[in-house]
């Protein structure tokens, strides 16, 4: 603490954070924020530097710390924190927790992926998307949490810049600029719930829209450029990302790899910002990812050795006749077709898509487009809903009807989706909760499906 300084309230009530592990390393995040609300964005703050302590332990005591070090958390960063320890064990548990100023923080555990190339039995990952705070409780992140992951992967709409249907409080008015977008993601990160998720496991995120605001898409960079700028500013400040992420005004590479040992390769995809306009040329001549992500994703299924290769990404993937509109893959028939098409070539040995934006359950096989009515299975893809978007839902489970037979599973519940990979088969199971309106709803598994190994499709669990 500085000389003549007021001593500083507990500044830890965001919690904590990890993502993007290495075989090697992990992201470490926190932000000191006494006043999560505060008006002006800055969370309670004082206009001045403040030194932060982290370590890293082998054991939930810290008794074996093996990595420490202090990060300076400033003001032009709403006093976020993002360490990057490295020399750690390959495929480890490990504990984490900051200090700044006398004060302590909640310990989490995090893991590093395994060794490049490694034998692994299983992995465990929880996929969510779709939280706005205002519509409801976070009951599935808690449920997560208590499912024990090894990875969470985040699909996007992390939070809302809307208001929600006023079963909570959003945190303020709708944000537009920096200010408001920082108190928005505290706001957010007051929840319990979404703590305990974020303490279990390390996080790969992405996002959507709705981190900035509805519909945005790669065509608008034109259009309120200090917002974007605003917007992506406060999501790296808010998330476990290494600083390979950092916005450079009105871009920010959200685009990239994890590996996790000869069992999966996880690229990650940016839908949003790279796409082509609607109106910029024939269907199959436009990109959703724009062509350099494109040629990227392209030669990593070409380089990869994977059990499994895992697309986490945005918006609906699979055709969907007669319901879809052009903000999904369906909008751009060329950019699907180029992307199967390269898996299939490459000899992905099982390619799987996961994917948010729905606010509904989805079970879907993907077809190698053709010209007429069907097409090969050449992959799945698997939809979670949303955590709390649309409200409580509806009951009943069904699936795609005569004119999509390869959308074998949707069902309208807030939840989560649970995958567990292993070398033989991935195994998924939909998790739902029966309302987000009170915070005492139950959490289930509706329905499940295995993937064999080398057997692209759905077979019910």
């Amino acid at each position: 603490m500085l000389p003549g300084s007021r001593a500083l309230p507990d500044p830890f009530g965001l919690g904590v954070a990890s993502g993007d592990p290495s075989s090697d390393g992990v992201v470490l995040w926190t932000r000191l924020a006494p006043d999560p609300d505060a008006e002006d964005g800055h969370g309670g703050m004082p206009d001045r530097p403040v030194a932060v302590d982290w370590e890293v332990a082998e054991d939930e005591r810290f008794t074996r710390v093996v990595a420490r070090g202090t990060e300076t958390a400033r003001g032009q960063s709403a006093h976020s924190v993002h360490a990057e320890p490295a020399g750690l064990a390959p495929g480890r548990d490990y504990f984490y927790r900051f200090r700044a100023e006398g004060h302590l923080s909640p310990a989490a555990r995090t893991r590093t992926a395994p060794a490049p190339g490694a034998a692994v039995p299983a992995l465990t990952v929880a996929a969510a998307s779709c939280a706005n705070f205002g519509s409801g409780h976070f009951t599935a992140y808690r449920a997560l949490a208590d499912d024990d992951p090894d990875l969470v992967l985040h699909l996007g709409d992390y939070l809302y810049e809307s208001g929600g249907s006023g079963v909570r409080d959003p945190g303020g008015p709708e944000p537009t600029d920096l200010a408001g977008y920082r108190r928005r993601h505290a706001h957010q990160k007051t929840d319990p719930d979404l703590r305990a998720a974020h303490a279990v496991a390390p996080w790969l995120v992405v996002w959507d829209d709705h981190e900035l605001v509805n519909n945005w898409a790669g065509g608008d960079r034109d259009r309120s450029p200090d917002r974007r700028a605003a917007a992506f500013r406060a999501y790296y400040e808010h998330m476990p990302l290494r600083r390979s992420s950092v916005p450079r005004g009105i871009d920010m590479r959200l685009y990239r790899r994890l590996e996790w040992g000869s069992l999966a390769r996880f690229h990650m995809l940016d839908t949003r910002q790279y796409r082509d306009p609607q109106e910029s040329g024939a269907d199959r001549d436009r990109s959703i990812t724009g062509a350099d992500q494109e040629r990227w994703l392209l030669d990593g299924f070409r380089s990869s050795t994977a059990g499994w290769d895992v697309l986490g990404q945005q918006v609906f993937f699979a055709r969907h006749r007669g319901a879809r509109g052009s903000d999904a893959w369906d909008g751009y028939p060329g950019s699907r077709e180029r992307v199967v098409r390269g898996w299939v070539d490459a000899g992905v040995r099982n390619a799987v898509v996961l994917t948010g934006d729905e606010h509904q359950h989805y079970a879907n096989e993907i077809e190698l487009d053709r010209d007429d009515e069907g097409g090969r299975t050449v992959g799945t893809e698997l939809v979670t809903t949303s955590v709390t978007s649309g409200g409580d839902g509806e009951d009943g489970a069904g699936d795609g009807g005569g004119e999509n037979p390869h959308i074998r599973y949707r069902e309208d519940r807030r939840g989560y989706l649970l995958t567990r990979f292993a070398p033989d088969a991935l195994r998924a199971d939909f998790r739902v909760v029966e309302r987000v309106s009170r915070p005492d709803g139950r959490v289930r598994t509706s329905t499940s499906f295995v993937v064999p190994d080398r057997e692209p499709g759905l077979q019910r669990a």
